[in-house]
């Protein structure tokens, strides 16, 4: 008993030390395996000076910051069209829209506010802005004005579909006895209607002054969804005044004539649908039976604009052509509608290829379209068809929306037709127009 005491306890020691030398080796092999893994994280440090980028980290931090503000401002000053940015979005800018006096601006953002800017001066420094909050839940997507500029229609997106707000403020009574001006007060949900398209999106949203015929000078509101269907709504009441379906497998957009009489759609196909809102003695809208359709281009329309007469409508088409077209026609009597002008899109990529146009709007005398593709954004002459200007990067990522203001704005000593852009780069841009090139 007393040898195999001993034994058993030299047999112990043995297997510890195996153990240990077996461990030993174990962990000596996986941290030469880590050490192979950052080994070339290493070896390009190697080629570094160690003090430098430490002491370049603290010292030039501030830097880059100066250096992309710096670029911006040499992009600004880059181009004598870019007139201001208007920051402080918080994220992507969804559309916006200016007030029939063109002195008020307001933009959707998807960080879930809707800002209304005071456009004293298009050149200022600073805008004072009305701050709206979207009910949680939503987003803005589209924005537009009601009858005054303290009355604004929103469309919001959801995960259960589409809201349409309009959101008014009282109008504060001035005493002259006053000589401070009240403070007007927040503006209020006035009227609200929610699954407005079942459960798809709006693409686009909007309004004009109900002027033509008998109808009463009120706004109304057209929402077209990503389906077939779009609505029209009176703008201070939220009644729904009519629906009209394309019936073309998917909208890519529409718009009302800024008389109020018609409304066009451009979709999935080649033509351009036109419907006319028909009013009552009373200024209500009456129906809203097709009028027309604009056949022509070989490809889809990508986007489309009236004319300030709403007398014609301008199409770009990703058959790489621009038309323009004559509606003032009798359609009741089965006169079509006819072609005027047809203009090749003055932009191609590397290849040579023709590229499409994502946005139109047309400045109010009716002489200058502006178009965009992507962050692009280009001025061209509507007689000729030839490009005015071009910014290629007019922002820091694509073109979400453009329009003009309906009236020449202050900037600066003078006036002139001022055009806002919103991008994905939560920046509103205004440009001033280009000058018309004498032929």
């Amino acid at each position: 008993m007393d040898q195999v005491l001993p034994i058993a306890l030299i047999s112990l020691l043995l297997g510890a030390a195996i153990a240990l030398i077996f461990f030993k080796n174990y962990f000596l092999k996986r941290k030469s395996e880590i050490g192979s893994i950052s080994e070339p994280g290493l070896h390009s440090d190697l080629h570094k000076k160690p003090p430098k980028p430490t002491h370049q980290s603290r010292k030039s931090h501030p830097k880059p910051h100066s250096h992309a503000s710096s670029d911006k401002d040499h992009n600004k000053k880059h181009h004598p069209l870019d007139l201001n940015t208007l920051k402080g979005h918080g994220d992507s800018v969804t559309g916006l829209c200016f007030s029939y006096d063109g002195r008020s601006l307001a933009t959707a953002c998807e960080d879930g506010v809707v800002r209304v800017f005071k456009l004293d001066d298009a050149s200022s420094k600073s805008f004072k802005f009305l701050r709206i909050n979207v009910p949680a839940g939503g987003h803005p997507v589209a924005v537009a004005f009601s009858d005054d500029a303290s009355s604004v229609v929103v469309a919001s997106q959801t995960l259960s579909g589409s809201s349409l707000y309009m959101w008014g403020e009282e109008k504060v009574k001035a005493t002259d006895d006053s000589k401070q001006q009240p403070k007007l007060p927040l503006p209020d949900i006035k009227w609200e209607h929610h699954k407005i398209h079942e459960k798809r999106a709006v693409l686009t949203l909007v309004g004009t002054a109900s002027t033509y015929g008998s109808g009463d000078g009120s706004t109304i509101v057209a929402s077209c969804s990503e389906g077939t269907d779009i609505k029209i709504w009176h703008g201070k009441t939220g009644k729904v005044l009519g629906n009209v379906d394309t019936n073309q497998l998917k909208n890519t957009m529409a718009t009302i004539s800024p008389n109020g009489r018609f409304i066009a759609a451009a979709a999935f196909t080649a033509d351009v649908k036109v419907w006319e809102i028909v009013y009552s003695n009373d200024g209500s809208v009456k129906e809203v039976p097709k009028a027309m359709q604009l056949k022509g281009h070989k490809s889809a329309v990508t986007w489309l604009c009236f004319t300030p007469d709403s007398e014609q409508i301008i199409t770009a088409s990703k058959d790489g052509s621009i038309r323009i077209w004559n509606i003032n026609v009798r359609y009741h009597l089965d006169e079509d509608p006819k072609t005027l002008k047809v203009f090749p899109i003055p932009l191609h990529d590397s290849n040579g290829a023709t590229l499409h146009y994502d946005r139109l709007s047309l400045s109010p005398d009716g002489r200058i379209l502006a178009a965009t593709h992507g962050s692009m954004l280009q001025w061209l002459c509507v007689e000729t068809g030839k490009v005015l200007d071009t910014a290629d990067n007019a922002h820091n990522g694509d073109i979400t929306w453009i329009a003009w203001a309906p009236k020449p704005l202050p900037a600066g000593d003078g006036q002139t037709f001022v055009l806002a852009t919103a991008s994905v780069d939560k920046k509103v841009k205004l440009w001033a127009a280009p000058p018309l090139k004498s032929s």
